[in-house]
């Protein structure tokens, strides 16, 4: 998650002026629910290679957040969910300047059989086994109150892949 500029523009949550807060990236993550499952994937390349996280990715010019959402699991897993809610909103500030504001949906449903990609490969989890020392670190904050049924909104401040400072609103 680095960004071309080495200086640090942000060190601290309270700097960022969040009222003007204009995104350079705007993106989904979609996590497909089962029983007492969820569908994580373990991500093989792109923003956070080597994690655990949920199937999404960049929204593209003209898509609409939930177009995305769909896209990104058929691209990632070879899945159409079906049954999407939204259930958050979480803004991404990094010191060295990327910004990111994501969409999070959960999936009731889905057609096809998920399946390994050069993406991504699924992983069905147990929802008492979600294994956050593995995903990013503000997941750990988020997720269960999104398994709680919770609508969120959260603020974040990352230097790459490290959590620095939070703030977390639910519903």
């Amino acid at each position: 998650m680095k960004n071309s500029n080495p200086e640090k523009k942000y060190v601290r949550l309270h700097d960022v002026d969040w009222q003007n807060w204009t995104p350079q990236q705007r993106a989904t993550l979609t996590f497909v629910m089962q029983d007492s499952h969820i569908l994580l994937i373990h991500k093989k390349r792109g923003l956070g290679a080597g994690k655990i996280n949920g199937p999404g990715g960049r929204i593209d010019p003209g898509e609409t957040a939930l177009a995305c959402a769909v896209r990104e699991v058929q691209e990632e897993l070879k899945i159409t969910p079906l049954g999407l809610s939204p259930s958050g909103i979480l803004r991404f500030q990094f010191v060295d300047g990327l910004s990111i504001h994501v969409q999070v949906f959960t999936a009731s449903d889905w057609e096809g059989e998920p399946m390994e990609t050069d993406e991504a490969a699924p992983l069905w989890t147990p929802l008492d086994r979600i294994p956050y020392d593995r995903m990013w670190e503000d997941d750990r904050i988020w997720i269960p109150h999104m398994l709680a049924g919770n609508k969120f909104e959260g603020r974040f401040l990352f230097d790459d892949d490290r959590l620095l400072e939070h703030e977390l609103e639910v519903a």
